[in-house]
């Protein structure tokens, strides 16, 4: 099954690491100059460096479709530079996930792929997509809504280590990022993190830099550069997050929930009495199994 995803960011990493590990042959795509700042996972960074791993699988920059075919079936997950999902049609895929997360529809419709799913808010399940997927940190993170709408952006960012949006780094002016740290130094509030026309972005809060662009950027300013994490772990810099994990697993339920790909095989029969009969038939013992059917 393939599955192409708009966005290459950290949550959409997310859900490319649970797809792909589950057999799905995933193809992302990006702008050509993105704006992730977890670039240690995401694999939007295969955009400026030609390829990436995040924790155990590879991410490989592609030119075409074609190129694209080859790297998923060579086990990577390919990348493309396609803000525009101009590659959709020769890609024909099985599922479209739009995780750009823009707080809005970019532009996905249903008809797109044959099951098409949104992530976060600005869809709407039955209208524009198929299914939508929660990603506001709480109850109903990663929760698939069949029908409706997740919750509309608050601009405020989740909760972490007591931390909301006193770990956010903005950039301070329009023009070109210059970092001054680099993403896993510990900073104290007040340091200065990076400069923006000669404008500080200065650390609020002590951390480690989770997050920040790379350097060159065009930024307007309130633009999100850089996160800054008290939990102090810099082993979490390597891996992908609670959230992103969490919306991955939303997403792979939506997928094998509206293309019923474990109704394969008998998997999801009405009734166990063929499968029994089948595992028996190859000498199995299932004293007892017809009980718990």
């Amino acid at each position: 099954m393939l599955v192409y995803v708009r966005g290459a960011g950290d949550i959409a990493t997310g859900i490319a690491l649970r797809l792909h590990r589950c057999g799905l042959q995933v193809v992302m795509a990006d702008l050509a100059v993105p704006t992730s700042i977890r670039r240690t996972v995401c694999f939007s960074e295969a955009i400026r460096l030609g390829e990436t791993t995040v924790e155990d699988v590879r991410g490989v920059l592609c030119a075409d479709a074609q190129a694209a075919r080859s790297a998923v079936a060579a086990g990577d997950v390919a990348v493309l530079v396609d803000p525009e999902a101009a590659f959709v049609p020769a890609l024909a895929p099985d599922v479209l996930v739009d995780a750009i997360l823009a707080k809005k529809n970019l532009g996905t419709t249903r008809g797109m792929a044959p099951v098409v799913i949104g992530v976060g808010p600005g869809f709407t399940a039955q209208v524009d997509v198929d299914a939508a997927v929660e990603t506001m940190r709480g109850h109903y993170l990663g929760r698939v809504y069949y029908q409706g709408s997740p919750i509309a952006n608050t601009a405020i960012p989740g909760l972490i280590g007591g931390y909301a949006g006193e770990r956010v780094l903005r950039a301070p002016a329009d023009g070109v990022f210059e970092p001054c740290v680099r993403i896993g130094d510990e900073v104290h509030a007040g340091d200065v993190c990076g400069t923006v026309a000669g404008q500080l972005m200065c650390a609020t809060i002590d951390g480690v830099v989770r997050g920040l662009l790379q350097e060159g950027v065009e930024v307007r300013r309130g633009l999100k550069s850089g996160d800054v994490d008290p939990r102090c772990r810099p082993e979490y810099i390597r891996t992908t997050s609670d959230k992103a994990s969490a919306v991955g697993g939303g997403v792979l339920e939506a997928i094998l929930h509206l293309t019923g790909a474990l109704t394969c095989g008998g998997f999801a029969s009405s009734s166990p009495a063929p499968v029994v009969a089948a595992a028996a038939a190859e000498g199995l013992d299932l004293d007892g199994a017809e009980a718990f059917a």
